[in-house]
């Protein structure tokens, strides 16, 4: 298949067999390939401070208000054409240096079951998968002078600028391989009267290998490669279950079982040069200038030598720091890369009850042991009552918990965002850690949770199939990262030089710019390699309570026709979160806003599926409600979408032949209208709708 805009083409291969296994047994073989290319939704690249697009809506700002060093190049027509060149569009006049869309994916997978029957009523069986995936994307764009791409002093004294290596700028290329392998061994009982067992041991990991592509490590100037491995992340889990069942009559049912398992999260270092802090980490790291602004010896050497070096100008390229590590996403270093290990223990059991013939009635409890955040005991009480033999009424509650994850609790990662386009390297610090403990973390706790519902269930007529839901879940400690906390190596100025837009003194401002500078203080304290260059943190945390309610909605209507039937399937939800304690100390307002907003309310989905002796044809509308954006002061409402989905089908002989389209109408979300997704975004990238347009796509397939 692929996209009307005649990109993202894809295909996958798949195949299964299923053949004996001994005598009594069997075995199932699993394999697909499947690859994609990219599809492109962005527009050039242009914002207020540097704009590739003449007709662009920044332009004008960025010709009024942008540097002349800048502007030299952004309207040069061969710097442009340079740029759109080195883009991964390949080059032409439609080029965007900076690509917006699905990446470039391609996958291979396998997968087997298999079991065997054994004496005594026993079954062994086993199932397990593997896959490596690969994709890639783009990162922003990165123009001349806009903190990377700056003019550094080498050791003779010369200028080296690094669009020598990449003359029309650079867009970082971010790729990841990814493995999984999973087994699971068992044995359990095939036939059993009152007693069954289900014994089995699960290993599964999974492994990212990252590869940055390019880019340059800024701090090591002009020796600076443009590929780096900067590490890899490596989760493992290993897993014990024994499941029991005990048949107490022939009205009540007991369950049982235990389970142990262990983790482990390792972080893998990178290639040295994907984490180096290099001589431009720093100012003037050849010591050519004094304190006083002269020239030392060796500055002196230079300019004899013919360099342009000027100590007692501020801004001559002798005193530009630019950022450690591979631009884009800087290596794990030794600092962050170790393995984060735990246990967990879990009993728990369960019984199911006919109290009558109209009531159900299910009680269960599990009590659970992890190594490094100690006990908790969940429970849980449901129940079901038949009114009449097409109308009942369920409900339940239940207790939660969730520990923090090993990855949770052990991730760090630098990476370029580009706040008002200017690259600004942002960490995340584990909260445990002695950075983000440094800046006011506390170790992660559990979340909790209290899950009610009520629903009923029926049919109407003899025909209509309904279920509707009713859910309240209210979670303690719940983990999310806090907003990025600003950090800045400029010691702040008197209160009186802050000033808001009618010139009277703003004392946010000051407070704001005080809190940067601090915080460069406790990572620089904290021995944070290129601290200098970092410009925001954050980390997660049990933040704030949150509750989530809502209904759904589910009911199937069938038709039958003479020659043909029909299934008519609607599915309605409703859900809305609300903070249960004050969030402010944790998230910015623009966080809180779009945590309650930004998603829609309401997802609907109507499907029709309609039968003849060899055709079928699928017919589905996806509904989105409207959500809205908070960016700036300003709300962007999005008005509500409808997608519809077709597919026919046809059996032609042995062969089943479809065709379908996704998105068949070619609709698309609200354009940002808030300047929110700069660099060429056009829709927002979190969006539950797709924003790729329409797919048509042809699907074959053969029994043997």
């Amino acid at each position: 298949g692929k996209f009307s805009e005649n990109d993202g083409e894809s295909y996958s291969l798949g195949a299964n067999i299923g053949m004996p296994l001994m005598d009594d047994g069997f075995l199932s073989l699993s394999f697909e390939v499947s690859e994609s290319e990219p599809t492109y939704r962005g527009e050039q690249y242009c914002g207020s401070w540097f704009c590739l697009d003449p007709n662009g809506d920044a332009y004008d700002a960025f010709i009024a208000d942008g540097r002349d060093d800048r502007k030299a190049y952004a309207t040069d027509p061969a710097f442009i054409e340079l740029a759109k060149g080195a883009s991964v569009d390949g080059g032409g006049p439609d080029a965007v240096v900076q690509p917006w869309g699905n990446p470039e994916a391609e996958a291979k997978r396998f997968f087997f079951n298999a079991g065997i029957p054994l004496e005594g009523g026993m079954e062994a069986y086993a199932f397990g998968n593997y896959s490596d995936s690969v994709s890639d994307g783009s990162f922003f764009y990165r123009y001349p002078y806009n903190g990377t791409i700056e003019e550094l002093r080498e050791p003779d004294g010369s200028i080296y600028f690094p669009l020598e290596k990449y003359p029309g700028g650079f867009t970082p290329r971010f790729q990841g391989n990814v493995s999984d392998i999973g087994l699971v061994i068992g044995m359990r009982t095939a036939d059993f009267e009152k007693f069954a067992y289900d014994i089995s041991a699960r290993y599964g990991e999974s492994k990212v290998e990252y590869t940055l592509a390019n880019t340059i490590n800024p701090s090591m100037g002009p020796q600076s490669p443009g590929v780096f491995r900067p590490g890899d992340l490596i989760n493992e889990e290993t897993q014990i279950q024994a499941d029991f069942t005990y048949e107490l009559s022939d009205k009540a049912g007991l369950a049982f079982g235990a389970s142990y398992l262990s983790e482990d999260y390792e972080v893998v270092e990178g290639e040295p040069t994907s984490y180096l802090a290099g001589p431009y980490a720093n100012p003037d790291p050849w010591q050519f200038c004094n304190d006083d602004g002269t020239a030392t010896a060796s500055g002196l050497f230079a300019i004899a030598g013919g360099s342009t070096l000027d100590c007692a100008n501020s801004d001559d390229p002798v005193y530009t720091v630019v950022g450690v590590g591979s631009n884009g996403f800087p290596g794990y270093s030794p600092a962050f890369s170790e393995i984060y290990m735990r246990t967990s223990f879990a009993v728990y059991g369960e019984m199911d009850i006919d109290i009558t013939d109209s009531l159900f009635a299910q009680v269960a409890v599990r009590f659970e042991d992890y190594e490094d955040f100690g006990s908790e005991t969940v429970y849980k009480v449901a129940a079901k009552y038949d009114f009449t033999d097409s109308f009942g009424l369920r409900a339940s509650f239940n207790t939660g918990f969730r520990a923090p994850t090993p990855g949770q609790q052990g991730t760090t990662n630098v990476s370029t965002r580009l706040p008002n386009g200017f690259p600004v390297a942002t960490g995340l610090f584990p909260a445990s850690g002695p950075v983000a403990k440094a800046l006011g973390a506390q170790p992660l706790r559990p979340e909790t949770s209290e899950n009610f519902s009520i629903g009923i269930t029926g049919t109407i007529g003899e025909k209509l199939d309904f279920t509707l839901d009713y859910y309240s879940i209210d979670v303690e400690d719940y983990f999310s990262a806090i907003s990025t906390l600003d950090v800045s190596t400029t010691v702040p100025g008197a209160p009186e030089t802050y000033l808001d837009d009618d010139g009277l003194v703003d004392p946010d401002a000051y407070a704001e710019a005080v809190a940067a500078r601090e915080n460069f203080e406790k990572l620089n304290n904290a021995g944070v390699v290129g601290a200098n260059s970092i410009g925001g943190v954050f980390y997660f945390t049990n933040a704030y309570d949150l509750g989530v309610s809502g209904w759904d909605l589910v009911a199937t209507y069938p038709f039958e026709g003479e020659k043909s039937s029909t299934s008519l399937t609607a599915r309605v939800g409703y859900s809305e979160l609300e903070f249960d304690s004050d969030p402010s100390a944790f998230i910015n307002e623009e966080g809180r806003y779009d945590t309650i907003n930004f998603d829609p309310n309401v997802r609907a989905i109507l499907t029709s599926v309609t039968s003849w002796e060899d055709f079928s044809l699928l017919l589905r509308a996806s509904y989105w409600g409207d959500s809205s954006n908070f960016q700036s002061d300003n709300i962007q409402d999005y008005s509500s979408m409808i997608m519809v989905d077709m597919e026919a089908s046809y059996l032609f002989e042995e062969f089943l032949v479809s065709g379908g389209m996704r998105n068949m109408f070619d609709q698309y979300p609200d354009e940002d209208e808030l300047s929110d997704f700069c660099c060429g975004r056009v829709y927002p990238s979190g969006a539950g709708a797709s924003w790729n347009g329409a797919y048509y796509y042809f699907r074959v397939s053969k029994e043997f």
